[in-house]
Parts: C-alpha cells; sequence; structure tokens
C-alpha cells in the first residue's frame, strides 16, 4: 500500500529554498504520481524542485473543483501501487482545497497519510496579525450578493465579540477592494481589521489596525494580490480607548 503525501506550495513568487525545506524536496523529488489542480503548473513546480526530473514517465492525476466523486475515486489503484502527492495551487493542500476530498478518500481506505511542511498563509496571516491563536476560525469566501455579505461580516463580528474568536477570509483577488471596502462599511469602528498580503514574497505586506483607523488611511492596493483577511473584536478590558 502507498502513502499520500501533502505537498506544499510557494504562495507567490519567491525563493523556493526559503519557503520549502530541503528533505521536503528531496520527497516531492521521490515521487513519480501527483494529484493537483492543474497539472501544467505542478510540472512547472517540479521542475524548479529538480530540473532533471523525467517529468514525462510521471503521472499526473487532474483533482479540481469540476472533479466528480468516480474521478476522486479513480487515484485509489495508484495509491494501491505506490506512493501519490497531492499539490494546491498555493500554500498547503486540503484547506480550501478540493485535495481534502482525496485525503479523506484515502482514510477511508486505510491508507497512511503524510503532511509535508511548508508555507500556510492562513496561519502566517494569524501569527503575524496580533490577534488572538487560540480560538479562530478560517470561513473562506463570504457570500457574494452585498445583503448577505453585510448579514454575514455582523454575525462574525458577533461571535468574535462573544467567543473572544479570530475570524479570517479570503477572497477572489479581483474583489479584494470591494470587501475591504464592505468590511468598513459594515463592521464596529474598535474592531481590529488586519490584512495579509503576498505572504512570503518581496511585496508581502501585514497590517493590523481599528477599522476607524483603516477609514482615515488611503486604502491598500490589493487588486489582484492574494490576501487573507482577519478581524478580531477586543475584549472589554482590552478594547482600545
Amino acid at each position: 500500500m502507498g502513502t499520500l503525501f501533502l505537498i506544499p506550495n510557494t504562495l507567490g513568487e519567491t525563493v523556493l529554498s526559503g519557503v520549502i525545506p530541503s528533505e521536503v524536496m528531496r520527497r516531492i523529488a521521490s515521487l513519480r504520481v501527483f494529484a493537483s489542480e492543474n497539472p501544467k503548473n505542478t510540472r512547472r513546480y517540479l521542475k524548479q524542485i529538480d530540473g532533471t526530473l523525467p517529468l514525462d514517465e510521471f503521472t499526473f492525476l487532474e483533482v479540481n473543483e469540476h472533479s466528480t466523486s468516480r474521478d476522486i475515486e479513480a487515484c485509489l489503484p495508484y495509491l494501491a501501487s505506490g506512493d501519490v502527492g497531492v499539490i494546491s495551487e498555493a500554500g498547503c493542500p486540503g484547506i480550501a482545497d478540493p485535495g481534502a476530498e482525496l485525503v479523506a478518500l484515502a482514510h477511508r481506505h486505510g491508507y497512511r497519510v503524510v503532511p509535508l511542511v511548508g508555507p500556510s498563509s492562513i496561519l502566517l496571516a494569524l501569527i503575524a496579525s496580533g490577534f488572538n491563536g487560540q480560538a479562530f476560525s478560517f470561513n473562506g469566501y463570504l457570500p457574494v450578493k452585498s445583503n448577505e455579505r453585510t448579514r454575514a461580516l455582523k454575525n462574525y463580528e458577533r461571535q468574535s465579540a462573544l467567543e473572544n474568536r479570530t475570524q479570517l477570509f479570503i477572497e477572489t483577488p479581483y474583489r479584494n477592494l470591494k470587501l475591504l471596502e464592505e468590511m468598513l462599511r459594515t463592521l464596529h469602528p474598535d474592531t481590529l481589521l488586519s490584512i495579509a498580503c503576498d505572504l512570503t514574497t518581496p511585496g508581502e505586506s501585514v497590517r493590523t489596525l481599528p477599522v476607524r483607523e483603516w477609514k482615515l488611511q488611503p486604502l491598500p492596493d490589493l487588486h489582484k494580490r492574494p490576501a487573507i483577511f482577519l478581524f478580531y473584536v477586543p475584549q472589554p478590558n482590552h478594547r482600545p480607548k
């Protein structure tokens, strides 16, 4: 029986050795079967890891948001005969990522699952925010419709206040600015808002301010930049004056 290895990817254009440990790169280079959202991008990533790899001899399985249960199950015979690597388009597979279905399937059939160390934009943004790292929720994407998104933001803000919980979100990069504007209109002035952009790349930025102070600042250029949005309602004895 093979092992399912969960392979980290970079978060953007960066020096590979700065974010992927050498032992992880060696493990990746030893595999010959990969499941990913985009095989073309996976090939490019593998070339960065080791330009001598015989990629034409590898097997690339496509697992994305359009994959059916039958498509996912088609990966099982490869696990039955050897190791398989799962690669996300960015960061760690399984988080807001269709690879999670393959991981769940591997567990159901008794295959060993091994996560490999690499960058996670969600955890990096959380530890850089200054918010509560003991109670937090990654909520993925908010609703697209404005009224539903406003209602969701208010509910998450209420939960943050009641449970001392940090709330994390992502958005399609070209909608980042629209989400930020909605957060500034909806959230309480004293709620803390953190925006982490282009993590681990030369253009990286992380900034945390109360909503009322964000409103006084020129809005950051977030267009088409990978970003994580976080907010946190300070507890009464820690709320800014």
